[in-house]
């Protein structure tokens, strides 16, 4: 192969410039030609693509989001949409496209080559629910992003002997709660992957009043509903004042953390290699600190498990 491309697709997050970066320099290591995509499946279709060199992608490794952009699109899920957009790397002369993104964003790379055209997918998102892969690009980040908040909000909790609610992203995958949740303390920790009742979290809250706690933080993932529900119903309950805060979009930004551009930079060059190997239809992971591929069938057929093992620890640990 003598020319490839890049695109970003789904939600940004933080580290998917690293991947990019990584990507354009180990092909130009190999004496190979890096096309950028731009706008994702959309940009694709529109032939909205430019050719990268070493210096297009100097001073990004730091930056957050994707200087390629990024874009959803009805019209690639598609078969017209689809056959437009191999049409289109074909006329640029590109061999082989690498996909950075999500499940959505690979289903989309499985679909282009089933019509023969080689694609490789390295997952990028917050959410860290890919399956066959221990962790996604920019999942630290965010999680970080969200320990630093929680901090802050607990300084204020404190002040005031407030019970906060604060609602994270993560979709249908509980790993942002989690993980956020056993390192900045919380009472209770709401994630999809385990049903628990508003018993339950009101006997946590009576149990630290006992022993004296003035303040207290839940995290709920936004999979399990709204922050302010859970709050009005603790208030009727307890008739205790309650505030709520939603991180929102501010998770998905920010400058990278050194593991994320770690793994970003690990995964991009890995993804090259596999197209110069002749690979195809493959996914890029991590496991046990060991980069692997995986086939996008298997990867996709999957469901992502979450360690339950860190809930069980996360309870023990805010009795």
């Amino acid at each position: 192969m003598q020319k490839l491309a890049v695109l970003t697709s789904g939600g940004d997050s933080p580290g998917m410039n690293a991947a990019v970066r990584a990507a354009v320099r180990r092909a130009a290591y190999h004496g190979v030609q890096m096309y950028g995509v731009y706008h994702g499946y959309e940009g694709l279709m529109n032939g909205d693509i430019q050719e990268m060199s070493l210096g297009s992608v100097g001073d990004i490794i730091q930056r957050g989001g994707t200087i390629l952009y990024s874009a959803r699109s009805q019209e690639f899920r598609t078969e017209a949409g689809q056959q437009k957009a191999v049409e289109q790397l074909r006329e640029f002369g590109i061999e082989g496209l690498i996909v950075i993104g999500g499940d959505g964003s690979f289903r989309g790379a499985q679909k282009l080559t089933e019509k023969g055209f080689p694609t490789v997918g390295v997952p990028g998102t917050i959410d860290n629910d890919i399956p066959c892969t221990d962790f996604t690009i920019g999942f630290d980040t965010a999680l970080n992003t969200i320990v630093e908040a929680i901090d802050k909000i607990r300084d204020t909790a404190t002040s005031h002997e407030r019970t906060y609610i604060i609602e994270v992203m993560g979709r249908d995958a509980g790993d942002l709660a989690l993980w956020a949740g056993l390192a900045a303390g919380a009472e209770s920790i709401i994630i999809p992957e385990e049903s628990q009742d508003m018993d339950d979290i009101l006997d946590r809250l009576h149990a630290g009043q006992r022993r004296g706690k003035k303040h207290s933080i839940i995290i709920v993932a936004e999979g399990c509903g709204s922050a302010s529900s859970y709050a009005e119903a603790i208030t009727k309950a307890t008739g205790w004042e309650t505030r709520v805060t939603v991180l929102g979009h501010i998770q998905r930004g920010g400058s990278p953390t050194a593991m994320d551009r770690m793994l970003a930079s690990r995964m991009g060059a890995a993804a090259v290699d596999l197209l110069l190997e002749g690979k195809k239809d493959r996914m890029v992971g991590i496991k046990n600190n060991i980069i692997v591929d995986v086939d996008f069938k298997e990867a996709l057929a999957q469901k992502h498990q979450l360690d339950m093992s860190i809930y069980q620890l996360a309870r023990t640990l805010s009795i």
